[in-house]
């Protein structure tokens, strides 16, 4: 059966008015209109919903049986075309799924549910460690928010830059390094250590730097995450490149010490992703913001 969604408005107004020029008045359409709508109500239902007595016209047993569901299925029909653009966060329940960096998590991750719950205490947050390989869990549906150092390069995933943050030498304190206030790419070359990466890379652009100049160091490990990396650092003279950021609390922590990068790379810049499906999702807008806002002044420094 192929119904027409307009008959259930002129079907609830029928029902309301109690009679067709009401009806058609509440509408903004003609008699004539609504005694068609009415004609094809009846043939439809198989009952005759409103029937002339006198001069005005009665309900049908059928028609008040239904009136109430009528009324609720119509409304419920108006809420999923034309939903409400008022968001009302007191009473949003939705569970968001976020796939961040590791260090970015640990960093921004407690700042921002705590955000999250203040605004709105029925959201709950589910974040995802990142893959070894790259997934399309935003262009699924599966992810609403990315946040690392990788810009998407498909036309459907919008990215914005957040901050950016400069590359650092990690180490323990007392390390034979940090008895000078710099280290030279030489003396950084000839430590031996740890990488970061999901992939279990032994190389990075680090690498590539120290070959502009000659030099090549020595890789004893490589470790999924940055976290993971500091503790390496802790114990051992290995020495850890990360970004900046990632020190900001396990450093202290740790008792590690930070010391720059004797080579010239770029900073490490962080993006903010998501589906293009979301651009004018209230509630998806409201995360974004606070999000935003989150990795910026805990994660991000510009």
């Amino acid at each position: 059966m192929q119904l027409d969604l307009n008959l259930l408005a002129a079907f609830d107004a029928l029902l309301e008015e109690g009679s067709v020029a009401g009806a058609a008045a509440r509408l903004h359409v003609t008699a004539p209109a609504m005694s068609r709508s009415l004609g094809r109500i009846r043939r439809t239902t198989g009952d005759q919903i409103l029937v002339r007595t006198g001069r005005t016209m009665t309900p049908t047993p059928y028609a008040i049986a239904v009136r109430e569901q009528v009324h609720e299925l119509l409304q419920q029909v108006q809420g999923v075309l034309a939903p409400s653009r008022e968001l009302d966060l007191g009473t949003l329940e939705r569970t968001f799924t976020l796939r961040w960096h590791d260090s970015l998590v640990a960093l921004c991750g407690p700042a921002l549910l705590s955000a999250v719950r203040e605004e709105a205490p029925g959201v709950r947050l589910r974040f995802l460690a990142e893959a070894s390989v790259d997934t399309p869990g935003l262009r699924r549906g599966e992810v609403d928010l990315e946040a690392n150092a990788t810009r998407p390069n498909v036309p459907d995933i919008r990215a914005e830059n957040v901050g950016e943050t400069r590359l650092v030498i990690v180490m323990r304190q007392g390390h034979p390094l940090t008895h000078g206030r710099t280290v030279t790419a030489e003396q950084y070359a000839a430590a031996e250590h740890v990488t970061v990466s999901r992939r279990g890379n032994l190389r990075d652009a680090v690498d590539d730097a120290l070959a502009r100049l000659g030099l090549t160091r020595r890789v004893v490990a490589a470790v999924p995450t940055e976290g993971a990396a500091l503790e390496f650092a802790r114990g051992s003279d290995l020495l850890i490149c990360v970004p900046e950021v990632t020190t900001h609390s396990a450093v202290t922590d740790l008792g590690l010490t930070v010391l720059p990068l004797p080579l010239e790379l770029p900073s490490a810049p962080i993006y903010l992703s998501w589906h293009q499906r979301y651009d004018t999702d209230q509630a998806h807008t409201w995360l974004r913001g606070l999000a935003r806002t989150t990795l910026t002044r805990h994660g991000a420094p510009s």
